[in-house]
């Protein structure tokens, strides 16, 4: 039988216009980084997209490099989309991005125009898609201008191949200056995608002052901080982790006595406002009126419909505030 959606899937899901935008984004969105690749069962990512959907998350936001291994998440993407989301094409935010290493040689990385249009092509075939709604320059090149990413993005909107560009992991003064340089060529950033969570705070240091200014979205990645801020750690370090099965930037170096305390912590307090570890820490993001929508990840549909209980309670008093400013510092 043919996946046919809830009918009420747009009614629990607040949306929020990107910045000045026109477009909307669900509050939370589905981030395929993790678990998506050919290592993954497939029909558990299936019903991931399809629990998604059903509970009004409309954007699913990809990269070239996503699996493992590279282009594995989007291809598989591509094949769920196509057969069972083939009529609903036009109710999904798609995105991707390019700007980390994806091939071998020189033009396989950062982000020269050669690369982020050959990247995008790429990214095209492996979806089975004419245009993503969003495309990402996905972390600032030191070495080629500027003025040419910028100039790359634009020529992709140009060509029907994205709908509308963003930007990742850019500081406030090279942010403004991208945001500039495109709102000059008539095709103007309409979001940003910064790490951030409790434990890692450095767009508040002027970042989300520049969207604001500008009328850019933002739109977080790990915002649980690799699974920090849940109470996976509470008690030392689990075999079924991250730390353990992927062993990527969370190490078991970040999980220090000091780093387990502040989560004991913060769990007490989620306790007190009758919340998980996990739904406060997201509820904490989307408080901020700047904030767009969270990226969340999901290793199989229950872990999806858990995060989404962060909707219940996104209001935070003063004094919670300062308690948990007290706690992180």
């Amino acid at each position: 039988m043919s996946y046919q959606p809830s009918e009420k899937r747009y009614q629990s899901m607040p949306y929020k216009r990107s910045g000045k935008s026109g477009l909307k984004l669900p509050a939370v969105s589905l981030g395929l980084w993790h678990n998506f690749g050919y290592y993954d069962q497939f029909e558990n990512c299936r019903n991931i997209i399809k629990t998604a959907f059903d509970n009004g998350v409309t954007h699913i936001d990809l990269a070239n490099n996503y699996g493992p291994p590279p282009g594995s998440a989007e291809e598989n993407f591509g094949r769920i989309l196509h057969s069972d989301f083939r009529d609903h094409r036009d109710e999904l935010i798609i995105s991707s991005k390019a700007g980390y290493t994806m091939w071998d040689g020189p033009y396989g990385d950062w982000g020269t125009k050669k690369y982020l249009v050959s990247s995008l092509d790429q990214s095209l075939k492996r979806m089975k898609l004419d245009y993503v709604d969003i495309f990402y320059h996905h972390r600032p090149d030191p070495e080629t201008p500027l003025e040419e990413t910028m100039a790359a993005l634009d020529l992709i909107v140009r060509q029907g191949k994205a709908l509308y560009v963003g930007i990742s992991n850019y500081q406030a003064p090279e942010a403004k200056k991208a945001i500039q340089m495109l709102k000059q060529m008539g095709t103007p950033v309409i979001i940003h995608q910064p790490k951030y969570s409790m434990f890692e705070r450095w767009v508040e240091g002027g970042l989300l002052d520049v969207l604001e200014e500008e009328g850019i979205g933002c739109i977080p990645f790990s915002p649980l901080a690799q699974g920090l801020l849940t109470d996976k750690y509470l008690h030392g370090i689990p075999a079924d982790s991250r730390v353990v099965k992927i062993g990527d930037s969370l190490t078991e170096s970040n999980i220090t006595p000091e780093t387990i305390e502040k989560i004991k912590k913060l769990n007490d307090l989620a306790k007190q406002r009758g919340q998980k570890l996990a739904h406060m820490a997201l509820s904490w993001i989307l408080k901020d009126d700047r904030i767009t929508s969270v990226l969340v990840g999901a290793s199989k549909p229950e872990q999806l419909l858990d995060s989404l209980n962060c909707l219940s309670n996104t209001k935070f008093t003063q004094e919670e505030l300062n308690i948990i400013d007290g706690i992180l510092k």
